[in-house]
Order: structure tokens, then C-alpha cells, then sequence
């Protein structure tokens, strides 16, 4: 029995100012497809979660999508999935998109994207899991973050290490690459 590997995208639910990032999200489904992948992400069916879902399913690979009750107008939530999972609230919704997935990735997006990311860097931080995690960096959108996580090493609130937890890649042919790798 073939072991079906999940990746958890985290991203924008709206397209963001450059067509750079819904081509990137169209990308990455569409990637995760063509390896026999199971895309886990937000259930929306607008911005960059709708594109990613959308190029997904439509390169035929299984959707898992978990919303909360009260977003599901406000994001739409994409009722054609191969599995919903509607959540109480947003913290069952990270728990749930993560206990599904064996690896993250995160696209561009709002606070809502990192807050995901603080999440589960913070689980990888104090030992909770050793799950790979990926900022694929379009752009150069995340440059700032990661700017922001160097000044917070280099003023001791966080270890050396914490920058060895997460990963930002250029594009989708290295973040394939990656994940190809750690799914051995």
C-alpha cells in the first residue's frame, strides 16, 4: 500500500497586487498533482487558495479543505472537494490542516497566512514536530520575513536554529524539488 502524501498550503484568500502569486498558486497545485500529492489548505474558493485548489483538482489530485462555520460565506467554501472538514473556530482549523499534512508550504498572503506560519514554526521550535516547512518566496514577498526572523535571532528571542526550521525557496521547481526530497 502506497503511503499518499499531503501538503498543507497556506496562503492569501485574495489574489494580492501582482499576477505573479495566482500564476504561483496555479503552479503549485498543479505540482502537487503531477506527484501524486493530496493538497490540504483552507477550503476557500477565493484568491490564492481558490487558484490553488482549483489547479489542483483540475491536474486530478485529492483536496482535503477545512474551514470554520463563520468564513464559509466569506471565503466560499469549496463544496466539490474530496474531503470538507467544516471547524468550530480557526485554531481546530490550523490543527486540523496540520495533523492532515506532511509538510507546509506557505504562499504569499495576509495576517491569516502568518498567523499559520507562526503556528506551526512555533510546534517545530519546541519539539512538537519535525515536519518540513517552506515559504516559497515569489517575488521576493517573504524577503521581509525573513528579515524579521534574522534580527529576532540576532537579538536573542529565539535561537540560532529557529532559522533552520523553515525554508524560503525562489519558485515551484525548487519547492518540488524539496519536497520530493524530504518524501523520499
Amino acid at each position: 500500500m502506497t503511503l499518499l502524501r499531503s501538503v498543507c498550503v497556506f496562503c492569501g484568500s485574495r489574489h494580492g497586487n501582482s499576477p505573479t502569486y495566482a500564476a504561483a498558486a496555479q503552479e503549485t497545485g498543479a505540482m502537487i498533482a503531477r506527484n501524486g500529492w493530496r493538497l490540504v489548505y483552507g477550503a476557500g474558493d477565493v484568491g490564492l487558495m481558490g487558484e490553488v485548489a482549483r489547479s489542483a483538482q483540475s491536474a486530478g489530485a485529492a483536496t482535503m479543505g477545512v474551514i470554520p462555520t463563520h468564513l464559509m460565506r466569506r471565503e466560499v467554501g469549496k463544496r466539490d472537494l474530496t474531503q470538507l472538514v467544516i471547524t468550530e473556530d480557526m485554531h481546530e482549523r490550523k490543527k486540523v490542516m496540520f495533523m492532515n499534512s506532511d509538510a507546509i508550504v506557505v504562499l504569499p498572503g495576509g495576517s491569516g497566512s502568518l498567523d499559520e506560519f507562526f503556528e506551526v514554526l512555533t510546534w517545530r521550535q519546541i519539539g512538537l514536530h519535525q515536519k518540513p516547512i517552506f515559504l516559497l518566496n515569489t517575488d521576493g514577498y517573504w524577503d521581509h520575513l525573513i528579515q524579521l526572523m534574522k534580527h529576532v535571532v540576532a537579538s536573542g528571542f529565539a535561537e540560532d536554529t529557529t532559522l533552520s526550521h523553515f525554508r524560503a525557496v525562489a519558485n515551484v521547481a525548487e519547492l518540488e524539488e524539496l519536497l520530493s526530497s524530504a518524501f523520499g
